[in-house]
C-alpha cells in the first residue's frame, strides 16, 4: 500500500462551484477487481503483465483503448475481446461492488454546504448501472448527474465529459473542482480549466502529481482541501 501523504487542508482561491468525481476508484471500489481480470485475461492473450503493470500502465481510459495498447504490446485479442470482456467484468462486478471509504460522509458535507456534485466516468453507462446500482440510496443523491465519457461520444483525456458535467449543473467550470485517481482524469480535469485532486490512497502520486493534481489519500481530507468549514 502507497505511504499516506500528508495532505494538509489549505483554503481554497475561490468558492467551489460543483465537485466532480471519477466513478472507478473514487466512487466505488471496482480497480482492483477490473485490473485482476484485465491481467487475467491479457494473460490468456499472450501478454503476462501483471496486475502492477495494468495499474501503471492502463489505468483512466476506455476498455477499447486498453485493448489498442496490449495488442500494440504483443496480445493476440481476438476482434470481439473487448464486447466478450464487459460480459465477464459487469458479471463480476455484479457479485458485489463496495464504495470507496468515507464516500458517504463527503457527500454529506457538500450537501451541507449547498455545494452540487456529480460523477463522469469513462465506463459505460451500463457498467455505473452496476456499479452504482447496488447503492441506490447513493446513486439517487446524484440526481441524474452521472455522465459516461462513452456515451458522449468523448471519453478523457479529453474535457468534454467534464465541461459537460458542468453545464448541466449550470455551474462555471473554472470553478469546478474534480476528483480523481488516473493521470488520463487529471489531464481531462486540466484541460477543461477545473482543479483537479488526485486520490492515491492505492496507487503512486507521483504519476498524478505530474499531471497537476493535488495528491490526498483519504477522503476525509477532501473539505478541507476545499476550504469548508
Amino acid at each position: 500500500m502507497t505511504p499516506a501523504l500528508s495532505a494538509r487542508p489549505t483554503p481554497a482561491p475561490h468558492r467551489v462551484a460543483a465537485v466532480l468525481f471519477d466513478c472507478d476508484g473514487v466512487v466505488v471500489d471496482s480497480e482492483e477487481m477490473t485490473f485482476d481480470l484485465i491481467a487475467e485475461e491479457l494473460a490468456a492473450h499472450g501478454l503476462p503483465i501483471g496486475r502492477e503493470v495494468v495499474a501503471r500502465d492502463y489505468i483512466g481510459g476506455t476498455m477499447a483503448d486498453v485493448a489498442t495498447r496490449a495488442r500494440a504490446a504483443g496480445a493476440t485479442l481476438p476482434a470481439d475481446w473487448v464486447e466478450r470482456f464487459y460480459d465477464r467484468l459487469y458479471a463480476l462486478l455484479a457479485q458485489g461492488t463496495p464504495l470507496v471509504p468515507g464516500i458517504p460522509a463527503l457527500l454529506d458535507r457538500l450537501e451541507a454546504a449547498g455545494i452540487p456534485f456529480a460523477i463522469g466516468s469513462n465506463g459505460s453507462a451500463q457498467k455505473m448501472q452496476v456499479t452504482l446500482g447496488q447503492h441506490p440510496g447513493l446513486l439517487a443523491r446524484f440526481r441524474g448527474h452521472v455522465y459516461s465519457g462513452q456515451s458522449l461520444g468523448a471519453p478523457k483525456p479529453a474535457p468534454t465529459l467534464y465541461l459537460h458535467a458542468a453545464a448541466q449543473l449550470g455551474v462555471d467550470p473554472a470553478a469546478c473542482v474534480v476528483i480523481e485517481d488516473s493521470p488520463t482524469g487529471a489531464r481531462a480535469a486540466q484541460a477543461a480549466g477545473m482543479r483537479c485532486l488526485g486520490y492515491a490512497a492505492h496507487s503512486p502520486a507521483a504519476p498524478l502529481v505530474a499531471v497537476g493534481a493535488e495528491p490526498f489519500t483519504d477522503m476525509a481530507l477532501v473539505p478541507g482541501l476545499l476550504g469548508l468549514r
